[in-house]
């Protein structure tokens, strides 16, 4: 027999479709608010770039120092055509994507230690704030002595920025979980490592995600300190150097290839981080 539309069931398909259509326009304007900040973003960084080629052609501002846009631009498409860039560029991104990498990971794994031994938490906290609070170049001797001068003492360098943030911002979202869901756990008979594995890093995931774009910053941070003090090749190398021969278009160029290339690794993470979260 067949089934007849009854007037409910007409309302309901007439309120689901109002509902999809919202949804869509919902959609289309996130779309379009979102291509707008992009748009006033180049925008603004257009207007920079020729108010800097203005200034520099026009000598409101000391070429010498601060060069200008084409005449970076050609030192880089210079660098690019003739090969040396490469070596510079791929020494630094090897170290910064080792540190971030190790930084994360270690700095995950001494939060998941301090938080399962809340003895140890009480031990480590004091020496966490000291570390935390000391120059890291001041150390950057002290690890070349120790590492010898090269890879190692960079990463090194690079871990000591990352790794005591990490642990401190990881270890601050596990203790900020509502502690109803771990007594619900408990009372069922969890063990500590059921509470670690239901609660706690689900609750914390998207803290641990965030922290990522966090260390993006400072991974680069650290490499540069590194190849500041000991490096023989590296983008670090080229901006002391451009220094010491008065070549700032070098060490203007070495610093827009560090914000491109840290820019597209950050952007990395946040695709990462939208992935992840979702499917989370």
């Amino acid at each position: 027999m067949l089934r007849r539309n009854l007037p409910g069931d007409e309302s309901s398909t007439t309120r689901r479709n109002e509902l999809t259509e919202l949804y869509r326009e919902h959609l289309a304007l996130k779309k379009k608010q979102r291509w707008s900040v992009i748009s006033v973003q180049l925008g603004i960084l257009l207007l920079l770039f020729i108010f800097w080629e203005m200034a520099g052609r026009l000598k409101w501002i000391d070429v010498l120092l601060f060069s200008y846009p084409s005449k970076i631009f050609n030192h880089i498409v210079q660098e690019i055509i003739s090969g040396e860039l490469w070596g510079h560029l791929g020494v630094t991104v090897g170290e910064t994507v080792v540190g971030f990498l190790l930084g994360t990971l270690l700095g995950t794994g001494l939060a998941i230690l301090i938080w399962w031994s809340p003895y140890l938490s009480k031990v480590l906290d004091p020496y966490m704030v000291v570390f935390n609070s000391m120059p890291k170049v001041a150390l950057g001797p002290l690890f070349i002595v120790v590492f010898g001068a090269g890879f190692t003492a960079i990463v090194v360098t690079t871990l000591s920025v990352i790794i005591i943030i990490t642990t401190l911002v990881v270890y601050n979202s596990f203790s900020e979980v509502d502690a109803n869901f771990v007594k619900v756990v408990r009372t069922f008979g969890g063990s500590r490592s059921q509470i670690f594995r239901k609660v706690i890093f689900p609750a914390s995931f998207p803290a641990i995600i965030s922290t990522l774009k966090v260390n993006v910053g400072l991974a680069w941070v650290g490499v540069i300190v590194g190849e500041f003090l000991v490096a023989q090749m590296g983008l670090g190398y080229l901006i002391i150097y451009g220094f010491q021969v008065f070549n700032f278009t070098l060490v203007m160029s070495s610093l827009f290839i560090i914000a491109v290339v840290a820019t597209v690794m950050y952007q990395l993470v946040v695709f990462m981080e939208r992935k992840l979260l979702s499917h989370k």
